[in-house]
């Protein structure tokens, strides 16, 4: 593993819509770009700009049943999204 990928947990591919709810912003829908037992990335093409440290809320959209509310945090931003770990619950 080379100094710039510290990743714990193998990333795949994921293309889902989820919706993310921050307390200083509106419920917002992104689309998913990978996930891993660790956390997920979203990919953000707006003005949706949490710190790093901040916890959200995430719950996929899109099933034939509603799917858990997920609390995550913010762990990096990158210019095309963020970085999200799963809490520990």
């Amino acid at each position: 593993m080379s100094a710039e990928d510290r990743r714990e947990h193998i990333r795949t591919a994921l293309n889902a819509k989820v919706s993310v709810t921050h307390p200083d912003f509106e419920p917002r829908l992104f689309s998913t770009r990978d996930i891993s037992d660790g956390g997920i990335f979203i990919v953000v093409e707006d003005d949706f700009a949490p710190l790093v440290g901040d916890n959200v809320q995430v719950q996929v959209q899109g099933l034939p049943v509603p799917a858990p509310v997920l609390h995550m945090t913010v762990v990096r931003k990158t210019v095309d999204g963020f970085g999200l770990r799963f809490q520990d619950e």
